[in-house]
């Protein structure tokens, strides 16, 4: 007969987290305790919590709410990983063309505020000619603000790798591109996951500011019911809770992963 696949954790553990559990616990009921006095109206909370959660579409029958607030997120991580892979790959390339293109992009949008680039798309593009879509605006700022940072974070998981492996694989008659994209990236990619991780829930967050272009997303229901109803505080604090949940069910996804990840490395290790 088998033992159980994972060992139980020893007291000194067990204890160090029903301590920490103790000390969320408390934080918790002071920080209840600390809105209670505001004197809330949970009705209308009740009565727009639907909206908000993106149960209810909006009048020409467009996504609205979380729903919303997840699309405008996910697809800006996803043109954003492809972007700071790429401004990764030319950070570290020999060519002068390349490299210039990498660092004045990362410059740029490392260097101005997330706002004023989203300003800058959605208000200042319709002074070229196009006028682009609330929503596509969004998703090209947070991801060209992201990109540049995951450029870094992708840059870094490269470097950090045994270069003893580049001259193995070329001694074995590999390309250099072949290294790259057989034994370099695979590593790096995989040692990238964590703080990429940390960089979707940064930008789930952030998404809110997409809330200044009228997109219906928790930030600016929130702030439209708050108006409407001179309730801010309800609404306000019925965001931050949403926006909570949402990091906390995305870190949990992340440190599932990041188990996984640990045991597939112990496995082949």
């Amino acid at each position: 007969m088998t033992g159980p696949a994972h060992p139980p954790p020893e007291p000194g553990r067990l204890r160090f987290r029903l301590q920490v559990l103790a000390v969320w616990g408390g934080l918790l009921f002071a920080f209840i305790a600390f809105v209670a006095g505001f004197d809330l109206d949970l009705g209308i909370v009740r009565e727009k919590m639907p909206s908000l959660l993106g149960l209810h579409l909006t009048v020409d029958g467009a996504l609205q709410g979380v729903p919303l607030t997840l699309l405008v997120s996910v697809g800006a991580m996803a043109i954003a990983l492809v972007l700071g892979l790429l401004a990764a790959l030319g950070k570290i390339s020999g060519n002068p063309v390349a490299y210039g293109v990498a660092t004045f992009y990362n410059s740029f949008f490392r260097g101005t505020p997330l706002l004023l680039q989203i300003l800058l798309i959605y208000l200042g593009l319709p002074q070229l000619g196009p006028v682009p879509a609330a929503i596509p605006s969004g998703i090209v700022a947070l991801a060209l603000c992201y990109g540049a940072y995951l450029s870094e974070i992708f840059r870094a998981a490269i470097v950090a790798l045994d270069q003893g492996q580049w001259q193995a694989g070329l001694a074995l008659g590999m390309t250099r591109r072949m290294v790259l994209v057989q034994v370099i990236l695979p590593q790096a990619l995989r040692d990238a996951i964590p703080p990429v991780g940390a960089m979707f829930i940064s930008m789930l967050k952030d998404s809110s500011l997409v809330s200044v272009m009228g997109l219906w997303e928790i930030m600016f229901l929130a702030q439209s019911y708050g108006r409407a109803s001179y309730r801010y505080v309800e609404m306000l604090l019925t965001a931050a809770m949403l926006y909570w949940l949402l990091s906390i069910l995305l870190e949990m996804g992340q440190a599932v992963l990041e188990r996984r990840l640990g045991a597939w490395r112990k496995h082949w290790s």
